[in-house]
């Protein structure tokens, strides 16, 4: 398994029409593996490529990619990064093994993490419908949508110590948990975002598609570093393929 980062170079054009539709950037990040067709899916069970974007300023989109096998991005280099300065010691791009970081983890172990995700349930207006898939619209039920996922994927999100707590246990009243407040974790960059997807028959026709996602940062402890390895290289939750379901650790930083 690799990590890479790529900076995206925001003042290009081939940058901005990536940054524009996450189909586009999906094929972009797929076509960086020479072994793999655009036809291929991911085996059942297994590795896959996963990606992610972290916009820290306007002019500071991070791409990060986790793979089971090293990726070649050169072609993103020449549309959306700095060719001009590009050699062979720095491509423009960083990869790393990632399988020894996957190895070391251990039960107990504490991480900062983020995940953009893409919080869905299934709901249906009448008893007669069928069940439809439908976002998550609040930070307490995308929380929710988390929390629900934790122990299948190995971790628990920490909770915070009374003391930071605004509200007293961590609730807003006795029926319903406002889990913002109760857990180390935060949701932001709430994204609607709609784009075309071809149907595949070859008419030229668009099929609409909706999704709606979030960034989760914040603190978890390791419950089962099987399950946790299976999850930061399978992802977690729908729309993998459009930039979701990527989780990334980092050692915790103190706070006062």
């Amino acid at each position: 398994m690799y990590l890479t980062r790529f900076r995206v170079n925001t003042a290009r054009s081939g940058a901005r029409r990536l940054l524009s539709s996450p189909q586009t950037m999906h094929a972009a990040v797929m076509s960086s593996f020479p072994a793999l067709l655009p036809t291929d899916t991911p085996p059942s069970g297994g590795p896959r490529v996963l990606w992610r974007l972290d916009q820290a300023a306007r002019a500071e989109v991070m791409l990060y990619i986790v793979s089971p096998e090293r990726p070649d991005l050169t072609h993103l280099v020449e549309q959306a990064g700095w060719p001009a300065v590009a050699h062979p010691g720095e491509p423009g791009w960083q990869t790393r093994p990632y399988s020894p970081f996957l190895d070391r983890l251990a039960s107990g172990d504490e991480w900062a993490f983020r995940l953009t995700a893409n919080p869905v349930h299934q709901i249906r207006r009448k008893d007669d419908e069928p069940t439809k898939r439908t976002a998550h619209i609040t930070p307490v039920h995308q929380i929710g949508w988390l929390l629900q996922r934790q122990e299948a994927c190995g971790f628990r999100v920490l909770e915070k110590a009374d003391a930071k707590r605004l509200l007293p246990s961590g609730t807003t009243h006795t029926k319903q948990p406002h889990h913002g407040d109760r857990y180390e974790v935060t949701v932001q960059d709430k994204r609607p975002l709609a784009f075309d997807k071809s149907r595949g028959t070859g008419s030229g026709r668009r099929a609409p598609v909706t999704l709606v996602t979030v960034t989760f940062d914040g603190r978890l402890q390791v419950t089962d570093p099987q399950l946790l390895r299976r999850a930061l290289t399978q992802g977690i939750g729908k729309a993998k393929a459009y930039g979701c379901g990527l989780l990334t650790l980092a050692p915790m930083r103190a706070t006062g």
